[in-house]
């Protein structure tokens, strides 16, 4: 007896409507469940307000940043709302911003930095955050911090307060600057795996980890003095701000054990007897210190406050609906890629794009380019450069602020403007030049595989599965080279240098802004409100506005994003923390993440590995 395939067919069709019709219901559910959780969230969402005589809780969190990465509305749901996120990021303007109005702001008395979230921020974006603190108390009002630990960045800013509480079972960590890398020479022998290095500049030490086994004379050299230069500017600073020598910050391993014996081995009684802090709190004590400085809360127990977040909210300006001249800001903050790259990420192509946008918009008469990049791809850097000179063309003047970094590619793209400014410890140099292929051909044979076959020329068959010939490697060393002749002559011809005297403060050498200054790599030292301020000067304008200009978010893209991060203050706190070991993982892939991005046509990049201090 055969089978009926039309009693089939119809069965088939039956169970897949079945489950298409599941597939739909559960999506509808999602949707209209999200949509459902977006107007309460919507309706629910109080204006705060903020009492008189309040503190301003500054509880930053996550990392300091000059432009955020673009975040997919998944992740969004999963964060916290929109208040302290450990993983996440804070745009340094924001927070000088709402620092600088608090000051003027009559209902707030006091901040209080609460840094136990705070993750990662350059020194040279933690001065500056310092500088606006040092602006908030000269109006007369006090900032205090408070925290059961503090490391070594958070010790940094706490040192602006005029007040620093250490929990009773807590400690100050300052363990000085270091720079250490893993090096693969040896491993890469075993795994028969040939690493195929092209560069030019004795302190172009990017590649020496796939070269070496240890750190070469040279690089051991340069970071050392970047090191004590940084170091030196840290301890300095924190010195000053809390009135106590400089030597006394990081004591050696027997003074430190004789101040620790002297305090009875508890290391918040050395902090206080060291002066690092002030004073001894639990959280109660704090919180009974604060009822008496400002006042109780009209709700709850605690004092008379708003968060940073909350208060961000609530005092970010309206846009400008008058149009009048403008000075631009476009930030270039991350690793240099080619071709178009998202929000928080330096293109070729996309970075390129918004200079160009400056230089057709009529209201922009300058801009001010935010530098923050370790470098990437020398084709990329160039194709930025010639759009900032395209824009100089128009008789538009450029500026750069340089922030944490400006190295390699950071500097390239940098050293055709007008005028460049550093903070004393921007990482800033690195003109160097190099390139890397690794082939595969003696750890496929160890395996029994091999290559072989025929082509038109030497190029046609270039694989990482073939070794390369002397003649293909002379011929790319070539190229590195040129890269770097090219590389020291448009700074030479930028900075009214002869090649010579570039080339002695090149070959990959990282310089602090302070030295680059000197080595007249740089015009100036000062931050971005500096840069704007020559900016404007330049372009002769008495009375202007500045703007951010940036990739721009579709009408979907915004509803998706502000949606998802409505309903995210809903979700159970468990969704979206990682665990330890994905901590770890992430931390690990960080290196072979960078390298796997780098996608320059030529293979030929300016980067600056090692301008990452630990």
């Amino acid at each position: 007896m055969s089978a009926n395939p039309s009693f089939f067919k119809r069965i088939c069709l039956f169970i897949w409507n079945v489950v298409n019709g599941i597939r739909k219901l559960i999506l509808n559910l999602i949707f209209f469940g999200l949509l459902v959780l977006l107007v309460i969230g919507i309706g629910s969402n109080e204006q705060f307000q903020v009492e008189q005589n309040s503190a301003l809780v500054l509880d930053l969190a996550g990392s300091i940043v000059d432009q955020k990465q673009q975040v997919d509305p998944l992740d969004a749901l999963l964060k916290q709302g929109k208040g302290a996120d450990g993983e996440g990021e804070i745009l340094l303007a924001d927070i000088i911003y709402v620092i600088d109005n608090a000051a003027q702001d009559k209902r707030i008395n006091s901040i209080v930095l609460d840094l136990a979230q705070l993750q990662r921020a350059g020194i040279s974006k933690l001065q500056s955050i310092g500088d606006a603190l040092n602006r908030f108390k000269e109006s007369g009002k006090k900032v205090v911090a408070i925290g059961n630990y503090y490391e070594q960045n958070q010790y940094f800013l706490a040192s602006f307060a005029d007040t620093i509480y250490l929990n009773p079972q807590g400690s100050v960590s300052l363990d000085g600057l270091s720079m250490y890398n893993q090096y693969f020479k040896s491993a890469l022998e075993k795994l028969k795996i040939k690493a195929h290095i092209f560069r030019v500049g004795t302190f172009k030490s990017a590649v020496e980890p796939y070269m070496r086994d240890d750190m070469s004379d040279a690089a051991r050299e340069a970071g050392q003095e970047l090191l004590d230069d940084v170091w030196q500017s840290y301890t300095q600073t924190v010195a000053a701000n809390r009135n106590i020598d400089a030597h006394s910050l990081v004591l050696d391993a027997p003074a430190y054990l004789a101040e620790l014996d002297k305090a009875q081995g508890d290391s918040a009684t050395m902090a206080m007897n060291m002066k690092w802090v002030d004073a001894l709190a639990t959280d109660e004590d704090f919180r009974k210190t604060m009822l008496d400085a400002v006042g109780k809360a009209s709700k709850g127990d605690s004092f008379k406050q708003v968060d940073f977040y909350n208060y961000l909210t609530l005092v970010s300006p309206l846009p400008n609906l008058t149009e009048q001249d403008t000075v631009g800001v476009i930030v270039a903050s991350g690793t240099i890629l080619n071709g178009s790259q998202p929000a928080g990420q330096i293109g070729g192509e996309s970075t390129a794009e918004l200079l160009r946008k400056a230089r057709f918009d009529k209201q922009v008469k300058a801009v001010v380019m935010r530098v923050d990049s370790p470098g990437g791809s020398a084709f990329a850097s160039e194709q930025i450069r010639q759009e900032l000179l395209a824009l100089k063309a128009a008789g538009k003047p450029v500026v750069v602020s340089m922030g944490s970094l400006a190295a390699s590619g950071g500097y390239w793209i940098s050293a055709s403007a007008d005028y460049i400014y550093a903070t004393p410890t921007t990482l800033t140099g690195s003109i160097g030049i190099f390139g890397m292929i690794t082939t595969f051909e003696d750890s496929l044979s160890s395996l029994g595989i091999h290559t072989d076959g025929v082509a038109t020329s030497d190029w046609a068959g270039l694989s990482v599965t073939r070794t390369l010939s002397p003649q293909v490697e002379a011929v790319i060393q070539r190229h590195i080279e040129r890269g770097y002749l090219d590389f020291i002559s448009l700074v030479a011809k930028e900075r009214k240098m002869s090649l010579e005297e570039v080339d002695n403060i090149a070959q990959g050498h990282v310089w602090s802004g302070k030295k680059a200054l000197e080595l007249g790599l740089v015009d100036e030292l000062g931050d971005i409100d500096d840069a704007i301020g020559k900016a404007a000067e330049l372009a002769k304008l008495d009375n202007f506005d500045t703007r951010v200009i940036q990739q721009e978010l579709t009408p979907e893209q915004l509803f998706v994003q502000e949606m998802f991060a409505s309903v995210s203050s809903y979700l159970p706190a468990s969704i979206g923390q990682s665990s330890v070991l994905e901590q770890l993982l992430k931390q690990w892939t960080g290196n072979l993440k960078t390298l796997a991005s780098f996608n320059d046509p030529n293979h030929v990049y300016v980067y600056c590995e090692h301008c990452l201090i630990n």
